[in-house]
């Protein structure tokens, strides 16, 4: 993981900062010139595969979405705080204001590291948490007429399997229970979490953020918090036959 770098090179880099100005002692000075830049260049990278889940991982209209939003602020504004400090301290040669903007670059980056640790843990973004028999996670992007393409989505799936499908600009979950096949919306109606990434069984699937529970059949909400039902469409696949319905149900 590339995280910790930056962490520990730009917060090194104000500690160092702080024992230079009690201390008096220049070298602890030049440690903190040289931490600086190396972290900011991590902090660079490490945003890579950040801006690759934000875009990709991070499912739309969801508590997580903003939260992964006020992440990214907040590791920029830690990025611009350390880099005006570090120029700070080569111009003016003070401890005073490069400790001041070191600070608070600290105390975003560690905001920010809260956040992230929040969007791994509790949203389980970029986490590969699948139970046993679900499969490894699937994700396709089709076109055409919404109740075909869900219907030539579903072939491959085994019982309680998931696998979350782009179609017509939705995300729409398909899976097989003991009635048949089954597609319902992905976005979970409490917080927005993805069903598609969470466990399906008996016919009722289980958001991984909250726990709510819904029918995948109807869309009836059976555990909450959520209160809401989500929307189920028609997807019905018989010894390789594709029978086609052209409805959506609520």
């Amino acid at each position: 993981m590339l995280i910790p770098f930056p962490f520990v090179f730009l917060s090194g880099g104000w500690g160092f900062r702080v024992a230079a100005a009690m201390t008096g002692n220049d070298e602890l000075k030049t440690v903190s010139r040289y931490l600086v830049p190396a972290g900011l260049v991590a902090g660079l990278v490490a945003a890579v595969p950040g801006a690759i889940d934000y875009l990709g991982s991070v499912p739309p209209q969801s508590s997580a979405k903003e939260r992964a939003t006020k992440h990214a602020l907040l590791n920029v504004a830690s990025l611009a705080l350390f880099a005006a400090g570090w120029l700070a301290g080569r111009r003016r040669g003070g401890n005073a204001l490069p400790i001041a903007l070191h600070g608070a670059g600290t105390a975003t980056l560690c905001a920010a590291g809260w956040m992230g640790g929040t969007l791994a843990y509790r949203n389980q973004i970029g986490v590969d948490h699948r139970y046993a028999s679900a499969g490894t996670w699937q994700e396709e992007r089709v076109d055409g007429e919404k109740v075909a393409a869900l219907d030539d989505a579903a072939h491959g799936l085994e019982m309680n399997q998931m696998k979350l499908v782009h179609v017509d600009g939705k995300r729409v979950a398909v899976g097989r229970t003991g009635k048949g096949y089954a597609a319902f919306q992905d976005r979970c109606t409490h917080r927005g979490g993805p069903l598609s990434d969470g466990a399906l069984m008996c016919g009722t699937v289980q958001c991984p953020w909250h726990g709510s529970q819904f029918d995948v059949h109807t869309g009836e909400v059976k555990a909450g918090p959520a209160e809401e039902k989500i929307e189920t469409y028609d997807v019905a696949i018989s010894h390789g036959a594709r029978h086609r319905h052209g409805s959506s149900r609520r």
